[in-house]
């Protein structure tokens, strides 16, 4: 009987408590930790050269709590709904325009690309993570793209993180046709075969992010991705007169760490 009366007790008193916990994590100081330097992106979707543009970054965390784990290549957008171990939140890409430069002044121009669409993320474990996006350009192309990765992440609370994952990207022919094909009429005007491709896999390829902490305001942000473009899109004419199967991107940030409670 003691034992129940225990037992009992002990759980009426862990319920009573839950409330004050989360009520002391919603209270805790915010952290802020902001990553600024550039980084080397494809020029465009297919593109055998870079470009550079600016590597910007803004994570929050409350109290003692870890920053959050985010995979470099991940598209913008902020998780609106958890639960059981999935999030939910919208995802906006942006893709480089390519000119009439780009291909000798034999094939359109595209302009600068903004996909608009959704993520999910699965914790399958605290260091284990499965992602997925699709979204749809609607400037640019109007077609649909897709990515699906695996996050393996390894770490020591904000001191440093090393994450290592393969990723897998498929789109629709509407968007392999705005930059991997070439119609007819653009055929003959190129010296280059019609080429239609269609739907499916695109690439395959993995990416690498590491930040480190070197005091409790400063520290360094790092990443390297690669994707072979494959399949029908990998079979490009394009790619083959004026563009790459190997799509190479990389980043170095400096980081710097603030908020209420940090000494």
């Amino acid at each position: 009987m003691l034992t129940l009366c225990a037992v009992a007790a002990g759980t009426v008193a862990a319920a009573l408590a839950q409330p004050a916990l989360a009520q002391d994590a919603k209270d805790a100081p915010r952290r802020y930790r902001v990553a600024l330097g550039p980084q080397v992106l494809p020029s465009y979707p297919g593109a055998d050269g870079s470009r550079l543009r600016p590597l910007m970054d803004l994570d929050r965390a409350r109290g003692d709590t870890p920053f959050p784990f985010e995979a470099p290549d991940e598209s913008f957008g902020p998780g609106l709904l958890r639960t059981n171990g999935f999030e939910f939140g919208p995802a906006v890409g942006l893709d480089g325009r390519r000119t009439r430069g780009d291909t000798d002044d034999r094939l359109p121009r595209i302009r600068s690309a903004v996909e608009i669409g959704g993520f999910v993320n699965y914790q399958v474990a605290p260091a284990f993570r499965l992602r997925t996006e699709v979204r749809r350009g609607v400037r640019g192309h109007h077609g649909w793209i897709s990515t699906i990765g695996a996050d393996y992440v390894t770490r020591d609370a904000d001191r440093w993180l090393f994450s290592l994952g393969p990723r897998v990207t498929l789109s629709d022919g509407r968007y392999n046709r705005t930059y991997f094909g070439i119609s007819p009429a653009d055929a003959v005007a190129a010296g280059l075969p019609a080429y239609r491709p269609g739907a499916g896999l695109q690439a395959l390829g993995g990416t690498a992010g590491l930040i480190r902490q070197f005091t409790p305001h400063w520290g360094i942000y790092a990443y390297a991705k690669y994707d072979r473009l494959v399949d029908d899109v990998g079979r490009s004419p394009v790619l083959a007169a004026f563009g790459s199967r190997n799509q190479i991107s990389g980043g170095a940030a400096l980081t710097y760490t603030f908020g209420k409670g940090m000494r």
